[in-house]
């Protein structure tokens, strides 16, 4: 873990050096495909050992499985070994070297390089297979119209900014970053008559990552004072499951799981100011031309902590996975794409059976909480004070529902997990079953209904993208979409 943070802060001034002295307009895109993946498997090999081999050996023969494979069927390959290749060093590292130790192990750089390896393969697919009238708007954005070289390929996966802990991101995003093609933006004034253009090819991130970095400091400390002494594991503990009423277990319960989620604020913030740094996680200016470092963010902390619903919880918490988990399964799912997407996560996360009784809770609490808000949520919604309330209520039984889903995942094994669970008599497993036997589940909309919420932005009305900036950063069910529908709008702009 020491040795992840050193790395991390060294990655962090590689990058304010890599954006100056390796900027787009002083070296051509070889050279820093070529630095940026030197650096990248150096930090591996730094913090990791030998053990770094494994991202290039996954690498190099996912990328000549879609050279001798072909664009027809080389996405359904790659994803199979990609995942079948962390998959067994997940159940080596777990099993042989390191049950249930949290050190930095080199299975998680792997679940990155699996996410863009799968990603990338199924973009080259959409890009160069399928027709283009046979795509979703957000799928035709990111699709690739050309095989990338294997410096490319490397340089994308295994790049010193994310090779760490990501986050993920496009390869037509990284591509541009790279080349350091220049782009415009146009904003409608608040009049909604004017637009105004702001074009500049190398806006400054240094406020972006000062404030991140300024997070990062702030989840540390918080992590070190207070989340000992908050554990998750205290939970199970016999003495309190005997004594402590059920209000006190459940705040208990919250706060310990709240307490829990600093560790990955500063991990996630911090990689995505390495980022910004170099220059990349740029996404536009908002309305009154201020710049937004965001294109790639992986929370939205504000919003995690402040959810009322299940889904506005997952959509902001590690974002580019759940985008992932999206584009690669949900769409493209046959049958039940809600199921199929949990039992994904839970194979990617690992092997632990924690991680399995979390995302099969989940499955559970998503369905139940999608059938409260579509059967009951409008009678609440017409009065503000009522909403209000409704907003409390939805607040406090989130929290507790994220809190009670995720302690497998914090406890990893059967036994405390069960502990746990039996201690609540699996109260709120059977209140979700309940909840769906009473309520009826409205079908997910997969066909025109998902394209409407996804309609490309170019298509909308000047008045529409002044919305969707004030939105952007709402947890609405197309707060997916609307991050593709910016991003799609780069890549168009920039074609």
């Amino acid at each position: 873990q020491v040795n992840f943070v050193v790395c991390q802060l060294f990655a962090l001034l590689a990058a304010i050096w890599f954006r100056t002295y390796l900027h787009s307009s002083k070296t051509s895109p070889f050279i820093r495909h070529v630095v940026a993946t030197l650096l990248g498997l150096y930090l591996a090999l730094f913090c990791f050992g030998w053990y770094a081999l494994h991202f290039v050996i996954q690498s190099g023969i996912s990328y000549y499985i879609m050279i001798i494979i072909g664009v027809e069927n080389m996405h359904k390959y790659c994803f199979v070994f990609a995942l079948g290749y962390l998959t067994v060093c997940q159940i080596t590292r777990v099993y042989i070297f390191d049950y249930g130790q949290y050190s930095a192990d080199f299975s998680g750089p792997m679940m990155i390089i699996t996410q863009k390896i799968t990603s990338l393969a199924f973009e080259i697919h959409d890009g160069m297979f399928r027709k283009n009238e046979d795509l979703t708007p957000s799928q035709r954005c990111l699709a690739v119209r050309r095989m990338p070289s294997l410096l490319e390929y490397l340089s994308y996966n295994c790049n010193f900014m994310g090779i760490l802990a990501g986050p993920l991101c496009s390869y037509k995003d990284y591509i541009t970053f790279i080349e350091g093609r220049s782009y415009q933006l146009q904003q409608s004034e608040a009049n909604g008559k004017e637009d105004t253009k702001y074009e500049q090819t190398d806006p400054s991130p240094n406020i972006a990552v000062a404030q991140k970095l300024l997070i990062c400091g702030l989840s540390l400390l918080f992590h070190m004072t207070i989340t000992k002494t908050l554990p998750v594991e205290y939970n199970i503990d016999d003495n309190f499951r005997a004594t402590a009423s059920w209000p006190v277990r459940f705040f208990y319960l919250y706060m310990s799981l709240m307490a829990a989620r600093p560790k990955y604020y500063f991990a996630w913030t911090l990689a995505d100011a390495i980022n910004n740094a170099a220059g990349f996680g740029f996404r536009g200016y908002d309305k009154n031309g201020v710049t937004r470092w965001d294109l790639i963010s992986n929370l939205r902390i504000q919003q995690i902590e402040f959810s009322t619903s299940f889904k506005m919880f997952l959509d902001n918490w590690n974002i580019q996975t759940a985008l992932w988990l999206k584009r690669v399964c949900y769409e493209r799912a046959t049958f039940s794409p809600t199921i199929q997407t949990f039992i994904l996560s839970a194979i990617w996360h690992g092997v632990y059976p924690g991680y399995y009784l979390t995302f099969l809770t989940g499955v559970l609490m998503t369905l139940a909480a999608r059938a409260i808000r579509n059967n009951i949520r409008h009678y609440f919604v017409e009065s503000p004070a009522v909403k209000v309330c409704y907003d409390i209520i939805t607040w406090m039984a989130t929290q507790i529902a994220i809190s009670y889903t995720v302690v497998p995942f914090v406890l990893l094994s059967v036994k405390p997990s069960f502990t746990f669970y039996s201690s609540c008599y699996f109260c709120l497993h059977i209140a979700s079953i309940l909840v769906l036997l009473v309520f009826p589940l409205k079908r997910t909309q997969k066909g025109s209904k998902k394209h409407e919420t996804i309609q490309p932005v170019w298509s909308k009305t000047l008045e529409e993208e002044n919305l969707l900036q004030k939105n952007s950063y709402s947890t609405t069910n197309n707060s997916f979409s609307q991050k593709q529908e910016i991003t799609c709008r780069y890549q168009t702009l920039k074609q």
